[in-house]
């Protein structure tokens, strides 16, 4: 009986270390050189990076708003109107990002 209690610590144990060890946070950078660029052995090559998308933030918001807006047209419910209300006002929020990005293009 003694050692089932006491195996059974020990695998407690063992699980309680190993899920700290899993969620425990990594060790900060302390060379003063960013990780990608630690990391990386090659030198990169302007052929090889592709160009960096400018201002992906905004492309995202579109994109998750693009599909809230299908979501809702496609709901079995119209809330009382407030559907109606928030696809117009998602289609407003569409066009203010779409605007943002066509300024950043003059």
């Amino acid at each position: 009986m003694k050692t089932r209690i006491i195996g059974l610590l020990v695998l407690a144990s063992l699980i309680l270390a190993f899920a700290l060890i899993a969620t425990a946070p990594a060790a900060p950078n302390k060379g003063g050189v960013p990780a990608a660029a630690a990391a990386s052995a090659l030198p990169a090559t302007p052929a090889a990076t592709p160009a960096a998308e400018r201002h992906p933030e905004i492309r995202e918001a579109l994109e998750a708003l693009r599909r809230a807006k299908e979501h809702m047209e496609h709901a079995a419910h119209d809330f009382g109107g407030h559907r109606v209300e928030a696809i117009e006002a998602t289609d407003r929020a569409m066009k203010q990002l779409e605007l943002c990005l066509k300024f950043d293009k003059d």
